[in-house]
């Protein structure tokens, strides 16, 4: 059954993934052409100040009540206890934060205006519950949710967003399809919560823990959000926000991907660790390495050896920098990967927010340190660089912490197989392109229909355990859709001879 729950809230999970992938796809090329570098550079360097109001109002709030809501799981008083308190909690704080916001970055300003616009997001934040549902394992809402708004998304892009003066427009079609997507999900609540005696609440209890995991988040979003920021304003040139932020979303994009499993396996983990099975808790990190592994090292890879044509054709003129930084930010997918696993499905989840504090805080400074030098010398490109080398120190500082349950050699025994298959992707796809010569369009897609037979044909003749646990599990689907369609048919048959 437990498996059984994993896979489904993978699938689930996944199609969401996939589709924050295919959606932006439509959306970017069209936006990049009409909106341009400086409007997009705009929204970013915008959102990232809105960001650090979100955070300093949410607390710790969404990993800790996921965290708290998968202890609770079968026990609904208690977990609608928690669920009110955490979130009369959240509104407080939110609350003050919304009226700072409106009161110093949105009262005047060269941007005013747009923080305005954002004041709607820091408010959907405030009502956001997708933390109670991603705790409960409830995942198929969330998705739903999240996919019938992105779709109205993109609608409202098309239909509105016809030149860069339309960029406030973009703004309130953000804001206000995530408070759509936020308030929907209050009308599945009533299934999973009592109602409770208010006065029976004790609110701030949860105030200790929320901030030992506040703290951790500052420091993430110190190498997330603030190289945007600096950027900003560092560069009078917006356009170098810009190129930061599409080739980000490339990048990022992709990495959802790699990180989809994490998603699902937080509140399982959780749940694990309440029950002191810590066999099983390894077992099911030494399968997360090896699912992130077969993932990250050819989407990696790949996105460099195509990055070239690929830009022109999605961004169209006047990005060709994202080239270069598209290259410069991929490992980020190797790195973050590896400390989604470590720090997100093991150390939070076993309570273990000192050692996830330390490693994030190490990543925030090194991240802030090498911003404020090579922002100023090599712009949007120094942002980049800095940013791989802070994920690529979280990944080192929690793979130490992490030693007395996973050991280094087995990660590496993980990684083997992927890395040849890597290799024999990335030297065939040279050599196609030397002997092909192709470009444009037709080397985009060579190139990755190349990349995925090789990798795939190279991994099958390794006998990659993975690979061929996927394997078995499409051909059990095949076989047992095969039966239900023989059942049917002879199910038929017998009916027109009796009836």
């Amino acid at each position: 059954m437990e498996q059984k729950s994993i896979s489904r809230n993978y699938f689930y999970n996944l199609f969401y993934q996939v589709l924050t992938i295919v959606l932006p796809l439509i959306t970017t090329p069209y936006l990049s052409r009409v909106l341009g570098a400086e409007p997009i550079g705009i929204y970013s360097y915008t959102l990232s100040i809105a960001t650090y109001f979100v955070l300093f109002g949410s607390l710790g709030v969404a990993l800790y009540g996921q965290r708290e809501i998968a202890y609770l799981q079968d026990n609904k008083t208690k977990r609608s206890i928690t669920f009110w308190e955490i979130l009369i909690m959240k509104t407080i704080t939110m609350t003050v934060s919304i009226i700072t916001f409106g009161l110093t970055f949105a009262r005047s300003g060269q941007y005013a205006v747009y923080y305005r616009i954002l004041m709607i997001e820091l408010f959907s934040q405030m009502i956001d519950i997708s933390w109670f549902f991603q705790g409960m394992e409830e995942f198929k809402k969330t998705v739903t949710r999240n996919s019938i708004v992105k779709l109205l998304f993109v609608i409202c892009i098309f239909l509105f967003v016809k030149s860069p003066a339309d960029i406030y427009k973009y703004f309130f079609i953000i804001t206000l399809s995530n408070l759509l997507g936020n308030l929907s999900l209050w009308l599945y609540l009533p299934k999973f919560v009592d109602k409770i005696d208010f006065k029976t609440l004790h609110i701030f209890k949860h105030l200790k823990q929320t901030l030992i995991l506040f703290v951790p988040q500052i420091a993430t979003q110190v190498y997330t959000v603030l190289d945007r920021t600096m950027i900003g304003s560092f560069c009078a040139n917006k356009e170098e926000v810009g190129f930061y932020e599409q080739a980000q979303k490339v990048v990022k994009l992709l990495l959802t991907v790699v990180t989809s499993l994490g998603t699902v396996m937080v509140p399982r983990m959780a749940n694990i660790f309440a029950k002191g099975d810590m066999e099983q808790l390894k077992k099911y990190l030494l399968k997360s390495f090896s699912f992130t592994f077969m993932l990250a090292f050819p989407i990696m890879t790949g996105i460099c050896l195509v990055s070239k044509e690929f830009v022109p054709i999605f961004f169209g003129a006047g990005y060709d920098k994202v080239i270069i930084l598209i290259q410069a930010i991929s490992p980020i997918i190797l790195f973050i990967g590896i400390s989604n696993i470590l720090g997100t499905q093991y150390l939070l989840p076993t309570k273990r927010q000192k050692e996830f504090t330390i490693s994030v805080s190490c990543g925030a400074v090194i991240n802030f340190i090498l911003n404020f030098i090579l922002i100023n010398k090599i712009n949007s490109i120094g942002a980049s660089i800095a940013t791989v080398i802070a994920e690529l120190s979280v990944a080192l500082i929690q793979l130490y912490f992490s030693r007395n349950l996973i050991n280094f050699s087995d990660i590496l025994k993980s990684m083997k197989n992927y890395v040849i298959s890597t290799l024999s992707m990335a030297l065939v796809i040279i050599l196609a392109t030397i002997i092909f010569k192709l470009t444009g369009l037709a080397s985009v897609i060579v190139k990755i229909f190349i990349g995925v037979i090789v990798y795939s044909l190279v991994l099958i003749i390794l006998k990659d355990e993975l690979v061929t646990y996927i394997k078995e599990r499409i051909f059990n689907i095949y076989n047992s859709f095969r039966r239900k369609k023989i059942w049917k048919k002879n199910f038929l048959k017998i009916s027109k001879y009796y009836f």
